[in-house]
């Protein structure tokens, strides 16, 4: 390719960047990964991931719920909440114990560990919260998360694994 024609390939694929980095899923996918990266740097002492965080969180709110409602919940996959949960249930952290009533379900509820890590991790969790929106000011932020929760809640269905509130939540 010549030197002219070679500019201008580079200005086109320039311009074609450009577009993919004004596009709304390429920014949310963006501010994903920032997320993430903030979360795992602030939480590196607690060895959390947003997941755990996420799965241990709900486990909390409503303990005995099965790994099933579970992932609905959190909005993962049955295959996800199930190395999760084994995961946290391996560090002690999770307790599953299998459902006097059917034996394939599994009841799950934090340990007393469990408990503590997320109490000890609730500062770092907020900090991390905070400096992700800090680049905006408090109205925009507001606007910011009542626009993820528009987004979120119109295209739940097109997602691989959409939040399923468990049953007999007020919000189902």
């Amino acid at each position: 390719m010549s030197g002219a024609a070679g500019a201008v390939a580079v200005e086109e694929c320039a311009v074609q960047i450009a577009n993919v980095h004004d596009k709304p899923g390429y920014l949310i996918r963006r501010c994903q990964q920032i997320a993430v990266a903030l979360f795992l740097e602030r939480c590196a002492d607690f060895g959390l991931t947003p997941l755990q965080y996420a799965v241990l969180r709900a486990a909390e709110a409503q303990p005995g719920l099965d790994q099933i409602s579970l992932a609905g919940a959190t909005a993962l996959d049955r295959s996800s909440i199930a190395r999760l949960c084994l995961a946290l249930e391996q560090r002690g952290l999770l307790h599953r114990a299998t459902d006097p009533q059917d034996r394939r379900v599994r009841r799950l509820s934090l340990t007393r560990e469990g408990h503590a890590l997320l109490q000890r991790a609730e500062p770092a969790v907020q900090r991390m919260q905070e400096d992700l929106l800090a680049p905006l000011r408090p109205p925009e932020r507001a606007a910011f998360l009542a626009a993820l929760r528009t987004l979120a809640a119109a295209h739940n269905d097109a997602s691989r694994a959409p939040l399923r509130p468990p049953a007999g939540d007020e919000a189902a």
